[in-house]
């Protein structure tokens, strides 16, 4: 297993902690019944859906549990009460889980993996923090709406061919080309391609790995994951010649136009007066680039599933952007706040599957977590999100349910706070929450504009887990819609109107394998490593 602490200056014990060693009265807290020695809780495990099957336990055990593998013992959170505890600032904080842990030579001290003694956090924090007022977002929505355009076209052209849409890997181009050209000014020229740019098969790699490694022993990670490590050396220095070459270009250009890129290079902090090291700023461009575009495309790709098999909802949320856009062309950023209902949308999906499905916790001193499960300084628990916003004590028994008025002003005000985690909480919840809802709902209004989505009949949801969630093999048929607004001016004819009589055949015709889309750029080996683990933290993503 991989270690979660690196120093001593903490104070705390050194390497991974067992919940032995932190939870007095562990025994009190239910576990599965059959454990094999050795492994732990494995039997019945679906080792490729390991928060699904955490998940599973959660159903059966209640809102705190507890798993064993390989000898160390896991605590694991869901119940509303007990998370609302854990989320008091001056009691806890953000623990590095494992997962997280193991992205480290990857991310290094970057704002989601650096531990909380390292002063790196807080200076880029306060550094990067403007990067995200109202002002610079205004600044973005332009370049967002670019990058929409591009995304557009690229379904025109595959309606226009009678295609279905590949919905994850297009939103993964869309939200990778936004965070890149908002806040770095590149462009990887991810719809010109037809398989992945080949930095998210690299980061998609990392991801793998960093599963994996939870997966094993510690001691014997080297010896079994050893064709593994030499890939994920791969992947670690294409994504760091990647992003070496595009903070040397701005070097060389002299700076741009005050995105996020010009703050890490030049700006410093306000009261100290540092600046962020060259390896810092490395790695605070590749955390950006891979956090700021993976949970974001899996949160438009479940909405749209969402909306595609509740045409009810969809046409609700259809004329709400009727009524506050009108025929503009190109919505002001103002315009995209006033999308209450998609934003409703959004949210009721980021309740059913949050794309980052965990956060930790650790114990600031020792504490009474709801003044009934004792914990000592350094103890930490793993918070499953996707269970928090299923709890039944708040959402209700019909919390599987899609329903976006869940989030009515007058249900937001009725609920307990700390009841909707899809951001993480506290200090070091993610600091682009609002640059990613805003781009999800510009792009939700655009699509529910332009097109009609229409759902395979014969597909079932199918999350895929690489610490993130994304719906699996999800592709819908697309149906233009009339062109009533200026937005179609000056676009070929061929682009607008309906053509459905093309579209419609696309169900008949075997769709592509998207696994063939996924090639790694080491063409010896795939995209994502099929995961041997069977530990139960594998899909933490805080």
């Amino acid at each position: 297993m991989a270690a979660t602490t690196e120093t001593m200056e903490t104070g705390l014990p050194k390497g991974f902690r067992s919940a032995e060693q932190g939870w007095p009265e562990l025994r009190r807290i239910p576990r599965p019944p059959h454990r094999v020695p050795l492994l732990g809780d494995v039997l019945g495990v679906d080792r490729h859906r390991p928060l699904q099957d955490s998940m599973r336990f959660a159903r059966e055990l209640g809102p705190i549990f507890r798993r064993r593998a390989f000898g160390k013992e896991f605590v694991f959170v869901w119940g509303a009460r007990l998370v609302a505890d854990l989320a008091d600032e001056s009691r806890f904080a953000k623990h590095v889980g494992l997962g997280v842990a193991n992205l480290r030579p990857v991310a290094g001290d970057g704002l989601f993996t650096a531990y909380n003694h390292e002063p790196n956090w807080q200076l880029a924090h306060d550094v990067l923090a403007p990067g995200f007022s109202r002002e610079a977002m205004e600044g973005y929505h332009g370049m967002m709406l670019s990058v929409a355009d591009r995304l557009t076209d690229h379904w025109d052209r595959h309606l226009a061919a009678g295609r279905t849409v590949d919905v994850p890997g297009d939103m993964t181009r869309l939200t990778l080309e936004t965070i890149a050209r908002t806040g770095f000014g590149h462009d990887f020229g991810s719809f010109e391609r037809d398989r992945p740019h080949p930095f998210v098969t690299a980061m998609v790699g990392t991801l793998a790995y960093a599963q994996r490694l939870n997966s094993v022993p510690g001691p014997l990670a080297p010896l079994l994951l050893r064709t593994a490590a030499r890939r994920n050396a791969a992947d670690i220095a294409h994504l760091d010649r990647t992003v070496d070459g595009l903070v040397a270009a701005r070097r060389r250009s002299g700076g741009g136009e005050g995105d996020l890129l010009d703050r890490m290079l030049a700006t410093a902090h306000p009261r100290t007066g540092e600046k962020l090291s060259p390896e810092n700023v490395r790695k605070q461009v590749i955390t950006f680039l891979v956090a700021g575009h993976e949970t974001t495309s899996g949160a438009l790709s479940f909405a749209l599933h969402h909306l595609a098999r509740h045409p009810e909802v969809a046409a609700r949320a259809r004329a709400e952007v009727a009524q506050v856009w009108g025929d503009t062309p190109r919505p002001g950023y103002d315009q995209v706040a006033r999308l209450r209902y998609v934003r409703r949308v959004l949210d009721e999906s980021l309740r059913l599957w949050p794309t980052a499905p965990a956060f930790a916790r650790e114990a600031r001193r020792d504490t009474v977590l709801a003044g009934d499960h004792p914990m000592r300084r350094g103890a930490w628990t793993l918070v499953l999100t996707p269970m928090l916003h299923r709890d039944p004590e708040v959402w209700g028994e019909d919390a599987e349910r899609f329903d976006p008025d869940r989030f009515t002003p007058v249900a937001v005000r009725a609920r307990p706070p700390h009841t909707f985690k899809p951001f993480g909480t506290g200090a070091r919840a993610c600091i682009g929450r609002q640059f990613a809802l805003h781009e999800a709902t510009l792009v939700l209004g655009l699509l529910l504009r332009r097109y009609d989505l229409h759902a395979d009949p014969g597909y079932r949801l199918s999350v895929a887990e690489r610490l993130t969630l994304m719906p699996e093999g999800l592709r819908l048929r697309l149906e233009r819609r009339p062109a009533l607004t200026k937005a179609d001016e000056g676009r070929p004819a061929g682009a607008r109107g309906s053509v459905r009589g093309a579209a419609d055949a696309a169900w008949a015709r075997p769709a592509r394998d998207a696994a063939a889309d996924d090639r790694r750029h080491d063409p010896a080996g795939p995209a994502q490593p099929p995961s041997a683990s069977r530990c139960p933290v594998q899909g933490a993503a805080d």
